[in-house]
């Protein structure tokens, strides 16, 4: 209750003033579950800010859980599963793509079955690696780096769901919430690095797609997704809601509140 005064009071010299019915509780739930972990302290990293401009501001929402903006797919992205339920959440720090050498490199041949096996080899490289992650029983799998159009194929043919260049913060809070663990190779996968959620889900808002990570195992992480107009005015309420954030932290650490504190006003 006093909590809820507390950010409606911080909410209520700003823009968005007269919506504090909507977001005093979206950044009371988001601090008490930190506080309730025990990870207050680390409010920045854990409660992400989205800002998708257009629609109404009374559309922004909070997402118990990860979300975070489609990222960039290749040719064969129509066809993956879009929803899943309980699945199984591969972390990688890996490039599923084939890619020419970054140095000139010199390979001496003397016939074309040499050069063919050559080429070979480099797809073998690469199916070896998507093969590794379908074996770990991943259903979803994200990488920090490119996941290219032959792997966003290969795992759409087997049902799987794929997204590449996943931020770093994402990427940390997906691990986080599902309890899964970044891996840096596709050698030795084994089920006990998996990150698993109760619903995934990509959904439509405004003009972007969102992945949703929802109904997680570690409640810790929260995505507060703001609606607005005009690209200025959500910014303005991003600053808004971090004041919010940060008056609500402050009031749980230090347990008291002075009426009228701050307040400049002569007897």
């Amino acid at each position: 209750e006093m909590l809820l005064k507390c950010a409606s009071t911080a909410l209520n010299s700003k823009l968005i003033s007269s919506h504090q019915d909507l977001f005093a509780p979206m950044v009371v739930s988001a601090v008490t579950k930190l506080h309730q972990a025990g990870n207050v302290d680390e409010i920045q990293e854990w409660i992400a800010v989205k800002q998708i401009p257009g629609g109404d501001v009374r559309q922004s929402f909070l997402v118990e859980g990860v979300a975070f903006k489609k990222t960039f797919s290749y040719a064969g992205f129509e066809q993956m599963t879009k929803r899943f339920e309980n699945p199984k959440i591969l972390l990688l720090n890996v490039e599923l793509e084939l890619k020419s050498e970054k140095e000139n490199a010199e390979v001496r041949i003397s016939s074309p079955a040499e050069y063919q096996s050559i080429v070979d080899a480099e797809w073998q490289v690469i199916y070896d690696k998507l093969e590794a992650c379908v074996n770990s029983g991943a259903n979803i799998v994200l990488s920090k780096l490119p996941i290219g159009d032959l792997a966003t194929q290969y795992f759409a043919d087997r049902g799987l769901f794929c997204a590449g260049r996943v931020t770093e913060g994402d990427m940390k809070r997906v691990a986080k919430a599902t309890n899964g663990s970044i891996q840096t190779t596709t050698n030795g996968l084994t089920e006990s690095v998996l990150g698993t959620c109760g619903l995934f889900e990509e959904k439509q808002v405004g003009d972007e797609r969102f992945n949703l990570f929802t109904k997680c195992p570690s409640t810790l992480t929260c995505t507060i997704v703001l609606r607005g107009g005009t690209e200025q005015f959500i910014a303005e309420s991003e600053r808004s809601v971090h004041d919010a954030l940060m008056v609500v932290k402050r009031t749980i650490q230090s347990g008291s509140v002075v009426a009228g504190g701050g307040g400049g006003g002569k007897g």
